[in-house]
């Protein structure tokens, strides 16, 4: 386990917190950790070209510091690099995001079990001990870092040493809709349909973003009947029911309930003292049983809060090899809670969900050029959204929309008002949609 890749992971969730998804994905998760200098405070990083550095050092350089004086309690000196500066053989911290597939955390042996979570963990077990045999589909639902995903790769990790011919794929919803998207794009949604047609078994996380996307939900239906009518194993996992995801289409609905749904519940005091354990086991972190146990009855609704304030108590001890006490626990604790504080819902945000919804660009909904009937509705119910869940004037929100004059946003906030009013299938789709907005 490689602690700087750890604390990165860390780093990494702080700034995604304070920026868009789009500049998240774009210049954030690009970057990767490569050596921590505690002798001179400097933290070395990789990315992938001489432009990406520029790019971060002239508009997100001021986060990184910011993320890496919250995590380690201290200051660093970043110093970006391009792979052909860095010496042939020099090790590279592993970033999670890209070893998660094969990580040894993420398997039936390192999954806690406990009242609020056996169920789920034993009908995973059923299927990926056979595989379109047990439960198919199997969807799985719970509330953010409770384990869905950490089961999903189980399953994967299980199959896979089992099972070792069988294609496997595990997806984001979100990673469907824009390779989908992509597809249309450059004419390939032959090759599109191939990928995930032909595989064995299909892992999906968070289908509960496939609300109110009438195209991807076509294209998902389609899918989900060949895999299913070719007795391939699928599992679904989200934030929520099938019943309770307001905008699926029915017939996609009645798919997902056809087998077995199964919840995830937070977990109870005992199993979250486990999880703080195994987790400071893994890091090789000694933690006394009272300071488990005081973490665990502070931290009670999220196992990712549980993971976090473990591995951040490793990154600190790395900093000073203090002996980890409840008083320090108490200070990342109260860090992890802040930093835990849903961002601020944006306007870059809110026009990214919009956009998917509506199978559109973002620049089209800002655009003052296209005027189609499809991209003015889309812009409209963003316009709508943003008066509803930010502080934004009516003028604000112009500003944010192409420039448009303020008596245009409030004939758009007042013409989806009235439709919602009158048509549910609106109000759900408003409803969805800004709860999507507010869980990413």
């Amino acid at each position: 386990m490689n602690s700087f890749g750890d604390a990165w992971e860390l780093i990494c969730s702080y700034c995604k917190t304070k920026i868009t998804d789009v500049a998240y994905n774009t210049w954030i998760v690009r970057i990767k950790p490569l050596e921590l200098n505690f002798d001179e405070n400097t933290a070395y990083l990789i990315v992938p070209t001489d432009f990406h550095r520029q790019t971060i050092n002239r508009c997100y350089l001021p986060l990184l510091n910011e993320a890496f004086e919250a995590i380690f309690q201290n200051k660093f000196n970043i110093v970006l690099q391009t792979p052909d500066e860095v010496e042939p053989n020099a090790p590279v911290a592993v970033k999670p995001e890209e070893n998660i597939n094969s990580n040894y955390e993420y398997t039936f042996d390192t999954f806690i079990v406990g009242s609020s979570n056996n169920f789920a963990h034993a009908a995973c077990m059923a299927v990926a001990t056979n595989p379109s045999k047990a439960y198919n589909p199997l969807f799985l639902y719970g509330n953010s870092g409770l384990g869905k995903t950490h089961l999903l790769f189980a399953i994967q990790n299980e199959i896979k040493k089992n099972y070792p011919e069988k294609n496997i794929c595990y997806i984001k919803i979100d990673d469907f809709i824009n390779e989908m998207v992509e597809s249309l794009k450059m004419k390939t949604m032959i090759e599109f349909r191939q990928k995930y047609r032909q595989v064995d078994v299909l892992l999906v996380d968070d289908v509960q973003f496939l609300g109110g996307k009438e195209a991807m939900q076509e294209e998902f239906f389609h899918t989900f009947n060949a895999l299913y009518d070719a007795h391939k194993q699928i599992v679904l996992t989200s934030d929520r029911p099938p019943k309770e995801i307001k905008t699926l289409a029915d017939r996609l609905r009645s798919r997902f309930e056809q087998d077995l749904i199964a919840d995830i519940q937070p977990p109870d005091i005992e199993t979250r003292i486990a999880i703080v354990k195994r987790k400071a086991e893994l890091l090789d972190l000694e933690l006394d049983n009272a300071v488990c146990e005081f973490i665990a009855s502070k931290l009670k609704s999220n196992i990712r809060q549980l993971e976090g304030t473990v591995k951040k108590l490793k990154a600190r001890y790395l900093l000073n090899h203090e002996r980890i006490t409840i008083s320090s626990v108490q200070e990342v604790i109260a860090d992890i809670l802040n930093n835990d504080v849903p961002p601020e819902v944006t306007i870059e945000r809110i026009i990214d969900e919009v956009a998917r919804t509506f199978g559109v660009m973002p620049e089209e909904i800002r655009s003052q050029k296209n005027k189609s009937a499809n991209i003015s509705n889309a812009r409209q119910i963003a316009i709508y959204i943003a008066r509803e869940t930010t502080t934004l004037s009516m003028v604000d929100i112009g500003e944010e929309f192409g420039g448009r004059h303020y008596s245009t946003i409030i004939y758009s906030v007042n013409k989806v008002k009235k439709q919602a009013e009158k048509d549910q299938k609106v109000r759900e789709l408003i409803d969805d949609t800004i709860k999507n907005i507010k869980d990413r």
